[in-house]
């Protein structure tokens, strides 16, 4: 007896993926593709455009005071904007409205969205109010360190209060990204940053060569002018917000007419949505924490310390937003409409995303740790970003990389937790992962602030090993310590107990997933091929201008790694590869 393929709900006839239940269609396959593929393309945009603004960032502050301020600032409003944003939004508001808009309820679904902006937009603009008056408390909390150097902390204060407001903007762009993701609309919301990133670039570029042109004219500008431009960025980061919410709402208008805006509680969806958000909350909430205490931490350490590692996480977090944020992204709606019930489909589609992730990730560690000064020296140098500040910040990325491809699968895992309506679990396991965090950072950093990059090589300020800090400005001027590389190594260490522990969770719930969806090996070596080669090549590249040095060696790890993967039939790249060969 011949069994048909069922219907999909418009009534077309589905082929099924061999071995799984029903519901996973091969037609699925490129649709999950597609979708992680214009999330990722969202996201190269908005990442391309951030590393412009850091090397426009890097060319007028380097790692000066400044720098450190707006660093700090800029993470103290955020806190909001990853609290109630795209993650908690993600876990929460996106699988309840995913299930309504399947179940054929759209009046109900728009009604549903429509309260969850209202409630958002007067939670946060609340939360606004207060980070505005008590911005010198928070900062003195948040960067306690600064305390000892008065001219930072005020201009800290000064930059918070200024940007404070513009977080009830990101946190309803959040919104509109869970609406137009629920609609299969993925590019716009990622895209949507850039708008934001130009608004910056604009001031800086604007400001730091016709307002501030003279002050900036010196090899070493003075502090005020370096003061006077982080404030004019402080306002351009509260207009880009702005615009970052008003260019996607045309589309949440298109794909949702029936959103009634209100703050009604009252509503079954807004409900689900709220016992879903609280333990969100606290996940989301215990990893900000992290990112402040880090912030908090690194604040007593020499200055330059969190400018460093700031420039460290913007390489670090390209390609966990590429490759796992847009893989999870794409993925968790599907999964909300799977539910629990389908277990063949959803290991079907996380193995498909755990491999999709190693495709990229493992090769874009092993360029980071091998050749990761090139591409720093190729983003950066310029102005005060010399050749010391690019190989400090590379020290500080090979400690993030040991983590990379450990928090990027986790992406994927907690969207599958989150989809089954397991908010709880993703949250306990944060709480441990930042606790392991924080205790081995604490002792790591006082280690690594001894170490400092000089312009023959790395030496030592103080004794080792060391029990308590060392004087902010110990070693000169003429050195960069390194105390933030023991905060990226503990929080590589963190990441991969937090990886399994969620792995454990999941098999737990659907079954055994396998790291790298069984596709781990083959990358792994074609990754070690391209990075041996780009080893052998230093030579030839290590002294032409950091651009052309930068760009010679990401094709070279790129073009190798494609070529090997693509002999050792890793699917992905062979879908590339096959795709460039038939053009």
């Amino acid at each position: 007896m011949t069994r048909r393929a069922p219907e999909s709900s418009d009534g077309s006839r589905r082929r099924q993926l061999p071995g799984a239940e029903e519901g996973t269609s091969v037609d699925d396959v490129p649709a999950s593709r597609r979708g992680s593929t214009l999330v990722a393309a969202g996201i190269f945009l908005s990442r391309v455009s951030g590393l412009v603004r850091e090397r426009v960032l890097g060319h007028f502050l380097g790692t000066s005071a400044a720098a450190d301020a707006f660093t700090a600032a800029f993470r103290i409003p955020n806190l909001l904007q990853h609290l109630l944003g795209e993650g908690v939004l993600s876990a929460s508001f996106i699988p309840v409205y995913s299930r309504l808009l399947a179940d054929g309820r759209k009046a109900e679904a728009g009604m549903v969205a429509g309260a969850i902006a209202g409630l958002l937009a007067a939670l946060s603009g609340a939360l606004a109010l207060v980070g505005i008056v008590l911005a010198e408390p928070l900062t003195r909390v948040v960067a306690a360190g600064f305390g000892s150097r008065p001219e930072t902390f005020e201009l800290t204060v000064s930059l918070v209060r200024i940007m404070f407001p513009g977080v009830g903007f990101l946190v309803l762009s959040a919104w509109c990204l869970g609406v137009l993701n629920s609609h299969g609309r993925f590019f716009l919301s990622y895209v949507a940053p850039v708008i934001l990133n130009v608004a910056q670039i604009a001031v800086l570029v604007g400001v730091g060569s016709t307002v501030l042109a003279a002050e900036f004219a010196s090899a070493v500008p003075d502090a005020a002018a370096q003061a006077s431009l982080a404030t004019w960025l402080a306002v351009g980061t509260l207009v880009g917000g702005a615009l970052q919410f008003l260019v996607q709402l045309p589309g949440v208008r298109a794909v949702e007419r029936d959103l009634r805006l209100s703050v009604r509680t009252d509503l079954p969806g807004v409900r689900a949505t709220g016992r879903a958000f609280a333990p969100a909350v606290l996940g989301r909430g215990v990893v900000q924490l992290s990112s402040y205490v880090q912030v908090f931490l690194a604040s007593f350490l020499a200055v330059g310390a969190l400018a460093t590692m700031r420039y460290a996480q913007i390489l670090y977090l390209l390609p966990i937003s590429l490759f796992g944020m847009s893989v999870a992204a794409a993925e968790l709606p599907a999964l909300a409409r799977a539910g629990s019930a389908d277990v063949a489909a959803t290991v079907t589609r996380l193995e498909r995303g755990l491999a999709r992730i190693a495709t990229f990730v493992v090769p874009t560690a092993a360029a980071y740790l091998v050749v990761g000064d090139l591409l720093i020296g190729a983003l950066f140098r310029t102005g005060q970003f010399g050749r010391l500040e690019a190989v400090a910040v590379w020290i500080v990325l090979c400690g993030f990389t040991l983590g990379l491809f450990a928090s990027t699968a986790s992406r994927l895992l907690q969207s599958a937790l989150y989809a089954a309506g397991d908010t709880r679990t993703p949250a306990r396991v944060a709480v441990l992962r930042v606790s392991l965090s924080v205790a081995l950072g604490v002792v790591l950093m006082i280690q690594f602030d001894r170490v400092a990059v000089a312009p023959d090589g790395l030496v030592t300020v103080g004794e080792l090993p060391a029990f308590g800090l060392l004087d902010q400005r110990a070693g000169g001027p003429e050195v960069i310590r390194l105390g933030s590389v023991g905060l990226a190594v503990a929080g590589a260490v963190a990441a991969w107990v937090e990886q399994a522990l969620l792995s454990r969770a999941v098999r737990a719930r659907f079954g055994r997933t396998r790291l790298g969806g069984g596709q781990l090996w083959a990358i792994v070596v074609a990754a070690a091929v391209a990075a041996a080669v780009a080893l052998a090549a230093r030579p030839l590249i290590d002294d032409l201008p950091p651009l052309l040095a930068g760009v010679l060696a990401a094709v070279m790890v790129a073009a190798v790694y494609g070529a090997a993967a693509s002999r050792l039939g890793v699917p992905d790249i062979r879908a590339i590869t096959g795709r460039l060969l038939r053009r």
